[in-house]
């Protein structure tokens, strides 16, 4: 049965969704100042103007240290809780798991201000490795959403069969279980870096003075003149986000397909 007014409203729900991206490389490539059709003409010097503001370039490497520990650190706690909550049973764990998974639903300015509120009450200054304390905080949930599948997946006789033949619960993980799950950790820290990588809110209120890059591209949003090369800047980064997320999903459905699992949905 076809329903034309659905059909319709998700038309209407993608292009009021992506139409504002689809027109940020029309003015970042645009020769003109001003955001406004008609355009004036091809330019490549807003890209090239990136390379000359040490401002910038600051905020991209503290963004980038923060993403990459983000995501180390938030992998590897989604290691340790997917493992806990896909193979064993201990006291109170429903109730455990969904306190650890509580970010997801909470909103990140709830987060942020409480944040904010506790190092300020225990005397920490605000730095790089506070807003990576943020970052893990909410990339957590993400990554034991995406190794609980990984490790619900695989099979548990493998493990049994290693038990077997004399191999220590330890050498199994090691020798049997992280390779088989490693397209589903892949994943995990591109889609952690990713989400570390475009996070405003936390950052905004935890970076004191080291600002990562969404806190200074909101800063120079105030100046007119700067519009152009944001619109440039943030189109390398939509171009980055879109890539990092195609990879993850590759590798989350290459884990599924290597263990047998069935697939029940994705980030794609």
């Amino acid at each position: 049965m076809r329903l034309p007014g659905l059909r319709i409203y998700a038309i209407a729900y993608l292009i009021f969704l992506y139409a504002p991206i689809a027109l940020l490389p029309l003015f970042a490539f645009n020769d003109g100042t001003i955001i406004a059709f008609p355009l004036r003409g091809f330019t490549l010097d807003w890209f090239a103007e990136l390379l000359t503001l040490p401002p910038l370039h600051s905020a991209v490497k503290n963004s980038l240290i923060i993403a990459v520990s983000s995501s180390i650190l938030a992998t590897a706690f989604g290691i340790f809780a997917a493992r806990a909550s896909s193979r064993y049973e201990f006291p109170a764990k429903t109730g455990i798991m969904g306190l650890i998974m509580l970010p997801l639903v909470l909103p990140e300015i709830i987060v942020a201000v409480s944040l904010l509120v506790v190092l300020l009450g225990i005397g920490i200054n605000l730095a790089s490795w506070t807003v990576i304390l943020g970052h893990v905080l909410i990339c957590t949930p993400f990554s034991i959403a995406i190794l609980n599948s990984a490790f619900l997946s695989l099979d548990k006789s493998l493990e049994e069969a290693a038990y077997d033949l004399g191999e220590t619960k330890f050498s199994t993980f090691r020798l049997i279980t992280l390779p088989l799950v490693m397209p589903g950790i892949i994943s995990s820290l591109l889609i952690s870096f990713t989400i570390s990588l475009d996070e405003f809110i936390i950052a905004f209120f935890l970076s004191g003075a080291e600002p990562t890059l969404p806190v200074y591209i909101w800063s120079q949003l105030r100046f007119p003149a700067k519009v152009p090369v944001i619109m440039a800047l943030g189109t390398i980064l939509v171009v980055m986000s879109i890539t990092l997320l195609a990879i993850a999903e590759y590798f989350r459905r290459r884990g599924i397909a290597r263990t047998g699992g069935k697939d029940t949905g994705g980030f794609l």
